[in-house]
């Protein structure tokens, strides 16, 4: 036993280590290195023809504010290179009265109605790709407000032949509802600023995020589509495209707005999703990745510790397992291996899997200095995410062993219910407003008139 859990306390001690290593190296990146061209000045002359695919199931109180936000989008209305698809997937509300009020007084938008098959995201997005014209497919899910430059933004990586997907940031719009929205805000901010800028400049695994981005369709039929059983398709999709030696942009002032969730039971279930998905996308191509000859050795690596992520949960509850086990062992040299465990550990964790400097250093170059005085209050988040990532994976580890299939894909509750509060101001400049209201009331004038006319 006690040799058990030396060999458990060693294993986990390397494993946090190693990602603490990793994020004090993406957070010095940003901080002090060259940071890679991004392509932002080709926006607004490289103008490929775009599909806008907007999956929307029981969306009727946010849907007119991402329809409202692209039509203001600054990208050529030209119908012949732009066009709106909002995926109307078995909704039983006014979800789809909406499409078409819409689509009745803008040619633009073209809704799709799905009443059959299977629900979900990814057999939205398979359907809706078969009617899409576009060279490039742009994905919004419904609850975001994309910036007005956003798209010219988003198409400018696309000049570039190798590119394959590019990802924009994601940033809150109702951090004032609650601690959980502001602690996601910080989140947030070091994932996008700091995580995925990092690993763009340092030519790693840049993750498309499967919302706020695109596609080339070339590189998508390439991939084998969308994976109508994965629950987490944009992993999947950067896994595979990344396999097959696509690149992945990140665009960082690309920016959208994005609804987070309000209450720790809607992120419960958000998380135990990514985690499902993102762990079983682990075992699916993490062989595929390590063979690929289009990968360096330093993306493999990289690709392994991003597929890897959520199984640090139950690591580190196992660590500190293996701990009380030493400690009752009465083993002398515990008091060092616990400290810096738990020091590693913490340092890791603060976050959600993003690091305590990670998080800081994003608050820096944002420049919403008042902000890292939550950062304390973070170990609530990581505690949280460490217990539920654990549950979560262990269930999906008892369904792989009696051989059940995934979970069914769920969407993410809604908070917005009507009152637009948050929506950002799309500057697309790589700094958000908070306190900007003026599109989120312009919004809300236009959907109360909307409902007005179908009603009526």
């Amino acid at each position: 036993m006690i040799f058990v859990a030396r060999a458990i306390a060693l294993v986990v001690t390397v494993v946090m280590v190693t990602y603490m290593l990793r994020h004090f190296a993406f957070a010095l990146n940003r901080l002090f290195r060259h940071q890679r061209m991004n392509y932002t000045d080709l926006a607004g002359f490289h103008l490929p023809s775009v599909s806008i695919l907007i999956p929307m199931h029981n969306e009727e109180d946010v849907a007119p504010d991402v329809l409202e936000a692209l039509l203001e989008a600054d990208y050529p209305h030209d119908p012949e290179r732009f066009e709106i698809i909002p995926i109307n997937d078995h909704s039983t509300d006014r979800t789809g009265e909406i499409l078409d009020a819409y689509a009745l007084h803008n040619p633009l938008i073209k809704p799709l109605h799905r009443q059959n098959g299977e629900r979900g995201k990814s057999p939205t997005l398979r359907e809706a790709t078969k009617i899409a014209r576009g060279e490039v497919l742009v994905i919004f899910d419904a609850d975001y407000v994309p910036g007005r430059a956003m798209l010219k933004f988003l198409a400018a990586p696309f000049a570039d032949p190798e590119v394959g997907a590019v990802m924009g940031r994601v940033v809150p719009h109702n951090v004032g509802s609650s601690l959980l929205t502001r602690l996601m805000d910080l989140e947030r901010a070091g994932g996008y600023q700091i995580n995925q800028q990092a690993r763009y400049n340092l030519n790693l695994l840049p993750q498309y995020g499967g919302t706020a981005g695109g596609v080339r369709r070339v590189a998508l039929e390439a991939a084998g589509e969308w994976d109508s059983s994965s629950l987490t398709e944009d992993t999947e999709l950067t896994v595979r495209l990344a396999i097959l030696g696509w690149k992945v942009a990140y665009i960082n002032r690309a920016e959208c707005y994005e609804e987070v969730p309000e209450n720790w039971d809607v992120r419960r279930k958000q998380i135990e999703r990514w985690a499902i998905g993102h762990t079983e996308c682990f075992h699916r191509y993490l062989g595929k990745m390590l063979r690929s000859p289009c990968l360096s050795w330093k993306a493999k690596v990289d690709g392994v510790l991003l597929l890897g992520v959520y199984l640090t949960a139950p690591l580190i509850v196992l660590g500190l397992l293996a701990c009380v086990v030493l400690f009752f062992g009465g083993q002398t040299y515990l008091p060092a291996l616990t400290a810096f465990f738990i020091a590693s550990t913490a340092y890791n964790c603060l976050g959600n899997f993003a690091s305590f400097f990670e998080i800081g250093t994003s608050v820096v170059l944002d420049g919403g200095q008042q902000r890292v005085r939550l950062l304390s209050l973070n170990i609530a988040n990581s505690i949280f995410s460490t217990a539920t990532v654990t549950l979560a994976l262990a269930k999906y580890y008892g369904r792989r062993f009696f051989g059940r299939p995934l979970p069914p894909w769920s969407k993410t509750k809604r908070f917005r219910n009507g009152n637009g509060n948050g929506n950002g101001n799309g500057n697309g400049s790589g700094t958000s407003d908070p306190t900007s209201r003026e599109r989120g009331l312009k919004f809300i004038l236009a959907r109360n008139t909307l409902r007005k006319s179908v009603t009526s």
